[in-house]
């Protein structure tokens, strides 16, 4: 079993709501322990995230304690970083085991292959929503942030902005982009399934070409997707067990 979960956004919201949410997902991954063989994390896992050189931003440690231990009992867990938590070093791949990707990443699984990203590359509405995404990765704006500015006031003020313009809603012109950008990829037949997070939006979707599926926004809904006798399915978490929402695809040519 392959387990694909989105938008968790910790740090969203109050206190209490962060713990719930986090022990929601333990319990969740905990409930899969017995059966996973890979978990892919795809962005926006924090709310705001931003490693300095000898800091990581404080909580939420009992869901790094279980990445760490599947990961010293040989279970991968592959990091696809968002928009929201693109600033990482070497934290969660040093300490915690975890492999950090900041782009696409393309596996295969039980005669199944995907392509993986968060989908904020693919779902600028504008240009400058581009050129800012690029700005805010760049090398050297990024140094400046972290040499400039102290660990409290730089995250502070990464919290301050997201608070103000950061999208808590699902974006219906956004998951509409995704799903269109989906097939193009798709279109290409050297997928069969393309899976992107980031609109909130959970959606399973077929075409003769492959199939099309967004975890959704487990922040919220507490649904992520699973791939399960290479078949792709969309399932909910109802706080004991899961609950299929769709099971959806099963490729004609799984070789």
């Amino acid at each position: 079993m392959i387990l694909f979960i989105s938008d968790v956004h910790l740090g969203r919201g109050d206190v209490d709501t962060g713990r719930a949410v986090e022990r929601d997902l333990i319990s969740c991954l905990s409930h899969h322990r017995n059966e996973v063989e890979h978990l892919y994390i795809l962005g926006d896992l924090f709310d705001e995230y931003i490693e300095y050189r000898r800091l990581v931003p404080k909580g939420f440690v009992r869901l790094q304690g279980l990445l760490a231990d599947w990961t010293d009992t040989g279970i991968p867990v592959t990091y696809l970083v968002g928009n929201h938590d693109p600033w990482h070093i070497d934290y969660f791949e040093a300490e915690l085991g975890v492999r950090i990707a900041h782009d696409v990443v393309a596996c295969r699984h039980h005669g199944v292959s995907f392509h993986l990203a968060h989908g904020d590359a693919v779902g600028h509405a504008s240009r400058l929503e581009g050129w800012l995404k690029g700005w805010l990765r760049h090398p050297v704006p990024v140094w400046l942030y972290r040499s400039l500015l102290p660990a409290d006031l730089g995250l502070g003020l990464a919290r301050a902005v997201n608070r103000t313009f950061g999208n808590r809603e699902i974006d219906r012109d956004l998951a509409g982009r995704l799903r269109v950008k989906a097939r193009r990829i798709l279109e290409d037949h050297t997928v069969d399934v393309v899976i992107l997070g980031h609109s909130h939006q959970p959606e399973c979707t077929s075409w003769p070409e492959g199939g099309y599926l967004n975890p959704g926004y487990w922040h919220e809904s507490r649904s992520f997707a699973r791939l399960v006798d290479g078949a792709t399915q969309l399932v909910r978490w109802n706080g004991r067990s899961v609950d299929v929402v769709q099971d959806y695809l099963r490729p004609v040519d799984s070789s």
